[in-house]
C-alpha cells in the first residue's frame, strides 16, 4: 500500500511538471510580450499562495483527522479543478506545427539543435543547472539546520510565515516587471541569493536565519520569472513546450542529486570537521563549533561558489550574446490569428 501511494505521488509530480511547462507556453500565447514578465510574476505569486495554503491546511488536517482526510480533500479539489477546466477555452486559432512536420513527434535532437542555435541559450541552461547543484545543498540542509536552532513546532510556523516572501516577490514583479533585460535581472537576483546564502548562517542565530530566508524567498521569483521570460521570447512558439521541458528536466535533476550526495558529506565530513576536527580549531574561535556549524560552513561555501559563478556569468560572452539576441528583436510572438473575422475576435478577447 505504501509503494502504491509513492508511485501515485510520483505520477502526480510528473503531471505537475507537465502542467508547469504548459503554463509557461500558455502565457506566451495569451499575454503580449511587453507584459509577460508581469504575468510570470503572477504565476509565481499564485504558486506561493498555493504552497502557503496547502501547508496550513494539510498540517491542520493531519493533526485533527489524519492522512486519509488530506488525500480525500486533494481528490475532491482535483475533481473540482477538472470540472472547471472544461469551462475554459484557450483561443488558439492555429495548430502549433514545427518547421519539420508533425508537431506531435518526439524530437529531442531537433530540440537540442534549436537550443544550441540560440546564442547563449545553452549557457543559460548550464548556468541554471549549476545553480541548482549548489541549491541542492540548501534544499537538503535547511530543515536540519533550522531544527538545530529551534523546536519543530517553531520551525514549521516560522517557515510558513517566511513563505510569504515568495508571494511578495511575485506581486512586486507583477507590479513593476523585470526591467528591460530580464537576463541581467536573473544574474543580479542570483548575486542577492548567493550573497544571502553566504551570510545567513555566519552565526547560530534564528533571527539571522529567518531574515536571510525571507530575503531569499522574496528574490527566488525574480530568478524564475526572468528565465521564463527570456525563453518565451527567444524560443519559437511552436518549440517552446519542448524547450521548456528540456530545460526543466536538465535543471531540476541537479538539486535532488546534490541533496542525495550532500547529506552523507555533511554528516561524515563537515560536522566532525567543525565539532572536534581541524575546522573547530582553525575556524571555531570566530565561526563557532558543533554539528550545526558544519552545516553552516556548507551554506557559506555554497554561497561563495554561487557568487563566483554568477560574476563569471556576468562577464561572459554568452551573457552578452544572449542579451543582444533578446534586446535586438529575437522575439517570437504567439501565433497570429487566422484571417477570418471570428478568429480576430477571439484574439481580441484573449
Amino acid at each position: 500500500m505504501l509503494w502504491g501511494l509513492v508511485l501515485l505521488l510520483m505520477s502526480g509530480v510528473i503531471v505537475g511538471n507537465i502542467r508547469g511547462i504548459a503554463m509557461s507556453t500558455v502565457v506566451t500565447l495569451l499575454v503580449p510580450e511587453p507584459e509577460r514578465d508581469r504575468a510570470n510574476g503572477m504565476v509565481g505569486t499564485t504558486t506561493g499562495v498555493s504552497f502557503l495554503v496547502t501547508s496550513v491546511i494539510s498540517g491542520l488536517l493531519i493533526g485533527l483527522a489524519g492522512m486519509l482526510s488530506v488525500i480525500l480533500l486533494a481528490l475532491t479539489l482535483t475533481a473540482a479543478v477538472l470540472v472547471h477546466l472544461t469551462t475554459l477555452s484557450i483561443p488558439e486559432v492555429r495548430a502549433a506545427r514545427t518547421a519539420g512536420g508533425d508537431s506531435h513527434r518526439t524530437d529531442l535532437r531537433g530540440t537540442i539543435a534549436l537550443v544550441a542555435a540560440v546564442p547563449g541559450l545553452l549557457a543559460l541552461i548550464a548556468f541554471s543547472t549549476i545553480n541548482n547543484f549548489l541549491g541542492g545543498i540548501l534544499m537538503a540542509l535547511a530543515d536540519p539546520y533550522g531544527l538545530s536552532l529551534v523546536s519543530v513546532e517553531v520551525w514549521g510556523l516560522l517557515f510558513g510565515v517566511l513563505s510569504t516572501g515568495f508571494i511578495i516577490g511575485g506581486v512586486l514583479i507583477s507590479r513593476w516587471g523585470l526591467g528591460r533585460n530580464p537576463l541581467r535581472t536573473l544574474l543580479l537576483a542570483n548575486l542577492v541569493l548567493w550573497g544571502v546564502c553566504s551570510v545567513f548562517a555566519a552565526r547560530s542565530s534564528i533571527v539571522l536565519l529567518a531574515v536571510g530566508f525571507f530575503i531569499y524567498l522574496c528574490v527566488v521569483p525574480y530568478a524564475e520569472a526572468s528565465e521564463q521570460t527570456v525563453l518565451q521570447k527567444v524560443v519559437p512558439f511552436e518549440r517552446q513546450g519542448r524547450v521548456f521541458g528540456f530545460a526543466q528536466s536538465v535543471e531540476q535533476a541537479a538539486s535532488p542529486l546534490t541533496a542525495f550526495l550532500i547529506s552523507p558529506i555533511a554528516q561524515f565530513v563537515f560536522m566532525p570537521f567543525m565539532t572536534d576536527g581541524a575546522g573547530a580549531r582553525l575556524l571555531g574561535p570566530w565561526f563557532g563549533t558543533g554539528p550545526e556549524r558544519g552545516m553552516a560552513l556548507l551554506f557559506t561555501i555554497a554561497g561563495i561558489l554561487g557568487l563566483v559563478l554568477t560574476l563569471v556569468a556576468l562577464g561572459s560572452r554568452h551573457y552578452r550574446r544572449l542579451s543582444h539576441h533578446y534586446l535586438e528583436g529575437a522575439e517570437q510572438e504567439a501565433p497570429e490569428p487566422a484571417a477570418e473575422p471570428e478568429g480576430r475576435e477571439l484574439a481580441a478577447a484573449a
